[in-house]
């Protein structure tokens, strides 16, 4: 009986069973550093208890992290709301000089993600961690709100984006480390749903916001920044008191929901990690992520969202304005976009756990990007004359963007089995695929409106990239499948010692890659 590790991907990671491709108790023992009594008693855990300690994590740990990323993705956002209530007359700025102001941001937000999740992996309590820069970022989008120059606000984005760095691959590590592949990506889905969401409550907050224009001798403009900063403020700091840490640290948890939590994550493993890797820099898992292709096919798939999401992201207010509407309804008419988003992104996402299958719940989506922005790039320029077909491509865009970034990190997710080097590589592919961020930033351009070509074809041209690199890496990685299931299990064995097994990884002959 062979170990098939997309059998079980399939199911629960520790589920006993005697059939074919199946897991037994004794591989589980071997291949996740079990001991007898561990096995046996995930084998026998209640089903129902299962899931009762599951949605238990549910309600603590997603709904904390639902509501941080709705902030993280307000503060990210928000400047493109406030450049319709007159952010670049106050500060006399170019288009070309909001363009930079927008992208200043995502120089630190790259860089600063491979080396947080680092620093996060090491954290016995990752509630310190998380709750301290969401509290830092919090206080410098308050800042945002009292700048007086285009200088100010260059600094004020950069240090934005130095903090906001940690919090998406943060949340995306801690996910993984309380739940298995096949639960990942509906989790993560969520965590977009809430971004889409947020899209959507971005144009609510800044019509309503905007109001107070004159309060205080303050423009309306400054106020979005002030208030949502002062939210995320609080916020962070309810971090500290309300995000959970570890199984072992959890008091709501009874004694068997905290050791049926660990064992399966410990089922997983490839091998035990040493006291020196679990809390000094891994060298060697940075250099296998740094030297890993599927990250790169992974970070293809990636850019055809992160292009034209982060593109979306600050344009769609000035698209939609541009439809003939004024600045407080074009507000508004972000929101159906953001809520087909929010809704895609947690269908595609069940299916794809519930079919441990990434690729079609990808793709499907991708082909909708294209779908959306050929239309917008072939009837923008008569834009007034196409409103109803140009919106429905706006919500269709929104609708093909959302489902990608959960499909492709529960992706990455499943075919990390070494904690050390998930941490590393959720990092790496959330930090390079957020050069699509800065790409995105810089495609849609004020003195090309209302036609937008270098956008919208910008846009059409990764998403076409996104779907070869997914096609090609579901290929791929069936290929190694088979040559896999050449070799039997004790023929490998035979070749190889356990802890020669372990250092493989995914590379290990019984190990095989989630589809």
């Amino acid at each position: 009986m062979a170990v098939n590790r997309v059998s079980s991907d399939r199911s629960d990671i520790e589920h006993v069973s005697h059939e074919k491709d199946s897991v037994t108790h004794h591989e589980y023992q071997r291949n996740g550093n079990l001991s007898p009594d561990d096995v046996a008693f995930l084998g026998n855990f209640p089903d129902d208890k299962k899931k009762k300690a599951v949605r238990k994590v549910d309600y603590r740990l997603m709904l904390m992290l639902i509501l941080l990323y709705l902030m993280a993705y307000l503060d990210k956002t928000n400047i493109g709301n406030a450049k319709i209530e007159g952010l670049l007359g106050s500060l006399n700025m170019t288009g070309v000089e909001y363009n930079i102001a927008v992208s200043v941001f995502f120089i630190p937000f790259v860089l600063a993600e491979v080396p947080s999740n680092m620093i996060l992996h090491m954290f016995k309590r990752p509630s310190l961690y998380i709750g301290g820069i969401v509290t830092c970022w919090g206080v410098i989008m308050t800042c945002n709100g009292v700048v007086q120059s285009y200088g100010g606000l260059v600094v004020i984005r950069i240090f934005l984006g130095l903090f906001e760095a940690g919090f998406l691959p943060g949340a995306i590590l801690i996910i993984s480390k309380w739940y298995l592949p096949n639960e990942t990506q509906t989790r993560i889905a969520l965590l977009y749903t809430s971004a889409a969401s947020g899209g959507g409550v971005s144009g609510l907050l800044a019509f309503s916001i905007a109001k107070m224009d004159g309060v205080g001798g303050y423009e309306g403009w400054r106020w979005i920044f002030i208030l949502e900063g002062l939210a995320t403020v609080a916020i962070g700091v309810m971090c500290f008191f309300f995000l959970i840490d570890s199984p072992a640290l959890s008091k709501w948890l009874d004694v068997d929901e905290k050791r049926y939590l660990e064992l399966r994550q410990e089922a997983r493993r490839v091998h035990r990690p040493s006291e020196f890797r679990e809390k000094h820099f891994d060298k060697q898992a940075l250099m296998s992520v740094l030297t890993d292709w599927k990250i790169y096919l992974l970070i293809f798939a990636n850019w055809s969202n992160a292009v034209p999401n982060y593109a979306m992201k600050f344009t769609m207010p000035q698209i939609i304005k541009n439809m003939g509407y004024t600045s407080a309804n074009a507000q508004l008419l972000t929101m159906p976009p953001y809520a087909v988003g929010a809704i895609s992104a947690y269908i595609f996402s069940v299916f794809a756990d519930r079919c441990s299958w990434r690729m079609p719940f990808i793709i499907g989506p991708q082909l909708c990007l294209v779908v959306a922005f050929s239309i917008l790039f072939t009837k923008s320029a008569d834009i007034k004359d196409n409103i109803a077909l140009c919106y429905f491509s706006v919500c269709l865009a929104c609708f093909g963007m959302y489902p990608i970034l959960p499909g492709v990190n529960a992706w990455n997710v499943a075919n990390t089995p070494s904690p050390e080097k998930r941490a590393i590589s959720i990092g790496f592919l959330v930090c390079v695929g957020n050069i699509g961020g800065l790409i995105g930033s810089y495609i849609y351009l004020d003195n090309e409106a209302p036609t937008y070509p270098t956008g919208f074809g910008t846009s059409f041209g990764f998403a076409s990239a996104g779907i070869i690199a997914v096609i090609a890496l579901e290929v791929l990685l069936n290929r190694l499948n088979e040559k896999k299931s050449l070799q039997t299990e004790d023929e490998v064995r035979e070749r190889y010692t356990e802890e020669e097994l372990g250092r493989m990884g995914e590379k290990s002959p019984l190990f095989k890659y989630a589809l």
